[in-house]
């Protein structure tokens, strides 16, 4: 059935496919990016299904023009991806107060400012569904990664939570954690690469930097497979809570919960017993 999909960070990477595909299996597309002439072109120009905006995420302001652009062109918005993001590398010591701060407010309040603005017309359909991704690095904690995996922890438990409060509008909610997919996310124009400030990390950060860059468009995983999952999930009349999506994720994440169950186990004896009036 065909749908009005909702799409951020649409000018390239794993944006421009979910849109093309989008657009392929006859859905009206609402694509959007801060630069919605490169949005435009991405996906071959001007379409009868497609509407393209400009959506800077980290602009309340833009999300709500953005939302009500959506429903003046299609009159509804069934699905919300949301797909923009950004990294910003290093060990914590060297990355500055306001680079965290941009990095959380890129990839946590961004996809809440889109969500925010979308929301008021699923709860008035009474029907909807917010697929937001996260990061197999929202639930397993790695080096060099601390403000992204702090974002990305935040929308965990965003999304989490999230799902409690529009249950009962039928609206639906997916949290996507990936592992290493040739997304564009280790490309410049996503990545804050850090400059080694102090001795200790020096060796260590020009090594991984270096590392991670010889990565790019080398990951695994196939964005265009990824896409067409999501849609897949989007499609759904009952999606899941989570989605796992690269067999590095899905090892990732089994490994992670064996590692909490074995630490939850292993605090039953004093963390088990610290009620009021407990021996």
């Amino acid at each position: 059935m065909s749908k009005v999909i909702f799409v951020t960070g649409a000018g390239r990477g794993l944006g421009t496919d979910i849109a093309r595909q989008a657009l392929t299996g006859g859905h009206q597309v609402v694509a959007s990016g801060r630069r919605p002439g490169e949005v435009e072109k991405s996906l071959g120009g001007p379409q009868d299904n497609l509407l393209v905006t400009k959506l800077d995420v980290t602009s309340l302001e833009d999300a709500q023009a953005a939302a009500q652009a959506a429903v003046d062109r299609f009159g509804r918005i069934d699905v919300l991806i949301n797909n923009a993001g950004n990294f910003f590398a290093g060990y914590f010591e060297e990355i500055t107060p306001a680079q965290m701060r941009q990095q959380i407010e890129t990839n946590l309040f961004g996809p809440m400012n889109v969500t925010r603005a979308v929301l008021p017309v699923m709860r008035g359909q009474r029907a909807g569904h917010v697929i937001t991704l996260s990061s197999s690095a929202g639930l397993i904690g790695q080096e060099f990664c601390a403000a992204y995996a702090a974002s990305k922890f935040g929308v965990e438990g965003w999304m989490e939570s999230l799902r409690y409060d529009v249950a009962p509008y039928n609206i639906r909610t997916t949290v996507v954690e990936p592992g290493f997919f040739r997304t564009e996310l280790l490309v410049d124009a996503s990545t804050t690469w850090p400059e080694p400030s102090i001795d200790d990390y020096a060796e260590r950060t020009s090594a991984t930097v270096a590392a991670w860059k010889s990565m790019s468009g080398r990951q695994p995983g196939d964005p265009a497979k990824l896409a067409r999952a999501l849609l897949t999930i989007a499609d759904q009349e009952q999606p899941p809570l989570r989605f796992v999506a690269g067999a590095d994720a899905i090892e990732g994440v089994e490994a992670k919960a064996k590692e909490l169950l074995a630490q939850a186990q292993a605090s039953r004896e004093l963390g088990g017993n610290l009620g009021y009036g407990a021996a």
